[in-house]
C-alpha cells in the first residue's frame, strides 16, 4: 500500500465518537456468542439424530432380530444416500447403538450427552463403565469446555477418583454455595509428568520447574486458575514472609495460595497455610472476592496425619500430594464415597 493510498483512506475514514472502540468490542463479542450458540445447536441436533438411529436400530433388533448384516446394509445405503455427510460407518453405527443403551432411562444423563461433542461422547462411553463416572466426565466437560484430548488426558489421570477423595476441611469452612466448587478444584493427587525432575529434588527446585512451565501447571491443577506470582512476599509485624505459589481461582473468586513440600505432611503445616490466609484475607483480598483457600502441595501423606491435622482448622485448607512421573493407576475406586455423597457434589458441577 502506497503512502498516497494510505493518507486517502485515513482521510475518507469518518470522525469516529469515544466510545466507538467499546462499541466495536461489544459487537465482536456478540458476534462470537452467537457463533458457538450456533455450533452448539448443531451439536446438540448431530447428538439428538445419532441418538435416534442407535434407538431405532435397538428397537428393530428387539421386534425383528435384526443382525450385524442389516446394520452394514443400512450404512452403505446412508452413505450413498448422503455422500456429504460423515459417520454413517457400520462401527459408528454400533457406537450409535451403544451410546443409546448405555443412557436411556438415565434421566439426569440422557439430556447432558447433547451438550457435550460426539466425539467426547465417545471418549466417556468406551473409557468409563460405571454411570456416576460418566456422569462427572459429561458434567465437567460442559461446564469447562474440555477437548477431546483434555478429557482423555483427564480420565487417564483419575480425575474423577482423585476429585473425589480429596483431603478439605471445606465441608466446616466455607459456605454451602462454595464448598462443592471448592472440593472439585482440588485434586487428592496431582501429575507433573511435564517437570522432567530427579527423584530427589528440593522445593526450589520444583518451584523453579513449575514457574518454568507454567502453562502446563496451570492446565494440571484444572485450568481454572490464573498465576499470581512465585515467592509471593507479605508483611506482618515489620516481618517478611513469601508464599511459595499465588493463583487465583476463576470461578471461585478466590486467591489461592500453595506452599510446596517434597517430604512427608507435616501437622504444623497447618498452622503456617493459616497464618498466610489469614494475612492474604486481610491485606491482598478485595472486597467482591470469596475468602482465600490454602493448598499444602507435599510429595507424601499420611491421610490418617492429614485428617487429624485439619480438624479444627478454621481457614480452608486442602493437602494434596503430587508425582513428577506418570504411574500406574492406583486401586482408588474402592475408597471413593458412597454413591449418595457424590451425588451430593455432582450437584456443584453446574455451568
Amino acid at each position: 500500500m502506497t503512502r498516497e493510498t494510505r493518507e486517502k483512506r485515513k482521510k475518507d475514514k469518518p470522525d469516529l465518537p469515544m466510545d466507538y472502540a467499546r462499541l466495536l468490542a461489544l459487537v465482536k463479542e456478540r458476534v462470537r456468542s452467537a457463533q458457538y450458540a450456533a455450533l452448539k445447536a448443531v451439536n446438540t441436533e448431530l447428538v439428538g439424530l445419532y441418538w435416534d438411529i442407535g434407538r431405532m436400530i435397538v428397537e428393530r433388533q428387539d421386534a425383528e432380530g435384526w443382525g450385524k448384516a442389516v446394520v452394514e446394509q443400512l450404512s452403505a445405503d446412508l452413505r450413498t444416500e448422503f455422500p456429504d455427510v460423515g459417520g454413517f460407518s457400520a462401527s459408528n453405527l454400533w457406537r450409535m447403538k451403544a451410546f443409546f443403551e448405555a443412557y436411556t432411562g438415565l434421566e439426569k444423563l440422557a439430556p447432558l450427552v447433547r451438550e457435550i461433542g460426539w466425539s467426547h461422547n465417545l471418549v466417556i462411553l468406551e473409557r468409563c463403565k460405571d454411570p456416576i463416572e460418566r456422569e462427572f466426565y459429561l458434567r465437567m466437560t460442559r461446564k469447562f469446555g474440555w477437548s477431546k484430548n483434555v478429557l482423555i488426558h483427564q480420565i487417564d489421570n483419575q480425575s474423577y477418583e482423585k476429585s473425589l477423595l480429596g483431603q478439605t476441611n471445606f465441608d466446616r469452612a466455607l459456605t454451602s454455595e462454595l464448598r462443592a466448587q471448592a472440593k472439585l478444584a482440588v485434586k487428592d493427587e496431582y501429575t507433573f509428568d511435564f517437570l522432567g525432575l530427579g527423584k530427589e529434588h528440593s522445593e526450589r527446585e520444583l518451584e523453579r520447574a513449575l514457574i518454568a512451565r507454567i502453562e502446563d501447571f496451570l492446565r494440571a491443577m484444572g485450568n481454572m486458575f490464573a498465576f499470581m506470582g512465585s515467592q509471593y512476599r507479605i508483611e506482618v509485624g515489620g516481618k517478611e514472609f513469601f508464599i511459595d505459589l499465588l493463583l487465583f481461582h476463576r470461578r471461585l473468586r478466590c486467591l489461592v495460595a500453595i506452599e510446596l513440600k517434597v517430604g512427608e505432611f507435616l501437622p504444623e503445616f497447618v498452622g503456617k497455610m493459616q497464618f498466610y490466609l489469614t494475612a492474604l484475607d486481610r491485606q491482598v483480598r478485595q472486597a467482591d472476592e470469596n475468602p482465600s483457600i490454602g493448598i499444602i502441595l507435599c510429595k507424601e501423606k499420611n491421610r490418617t496425619i492429614v485428617e487429624y491435622a485439619l480438624y479444627d482448622a478454621r481457614k480452608p485448607i486442602g493437602v494434596t500430594t503430587y508425582e513428577i512421573t506418570k504411574t500406574l493407576p492406583k486401586a482408588l475406586k474402592g475408597q471413593l464415597p458412597s454413591p449418595r455423597e457424590i451425588a451430593a457434589l455432582m450437584e456443584g458441577i453446574e455451568s
